[in-house]
């Protein structure tokens, strides 16, 4: 599974911290920038990793800014990605489980280094539970 992952300058130094887990761990992934805490508009960021996903060049994303609320609503623009803000390790699993969320977004300014680390692991090891969920995230998907 390859990981694309960006955030904007709100969230550069998360992402850094996330980055430093999937070399930990060998988890591929794509870096879509920023590169820097220099400011940058976010919607460009969420745009690049939300197409790369939709595309299927990379099976998920992961998007940082300072809320995870931006980068969020803009990712979520993009047909076929169905981005979830978490902050717990509970909404995390809930968004792979029950929403099939392809993208995660967090807010650095929100939460610390530990627990954005514990919500990644356990998004990217739960799995769509399918079932009666998967007539609502199809009725998702025809909204688009």
């Amino acid at each position: 599974m390859t990981i694309a992952i960006g955030s904007d300058h709100g969230g550069f130094r998360l992402k850094q911290e996330i980055i430093a887990f999937f070399k930990e761990q060998s988890i591929a992934f794509h870096d879509f920038g920023t590169y820097s805490t220099d400011s940058v508009d976010y919607p460009c960021i969420s745009q690049a990793v939300a197409n790369a996903v939709a595309a299927g060049d990379c099976e998920r994303g992961i998007i940082i800014c300072g809320t995870g609320i931006g980068v969020s609503i803009a990712a979520n623009k993009v047909k076929g990605i169905r981005a979830a803000l978490c902050h717990d390790v509970f909404s995390a699993q809930m968004s792979r489980e029950h929403n099939d969320a392809n993208i995660l977004t967090m807010g650095e300014r929100v939460i610390g280094p530990g627990l954005a680390l514990a919500i990644v692991q356990k998004w990217l090891t739960s799995e769509f539970a399918g079932g009666r969920h998967a007539n609502r995230v199809k009725l998702i998907s025809e909204m688009e």
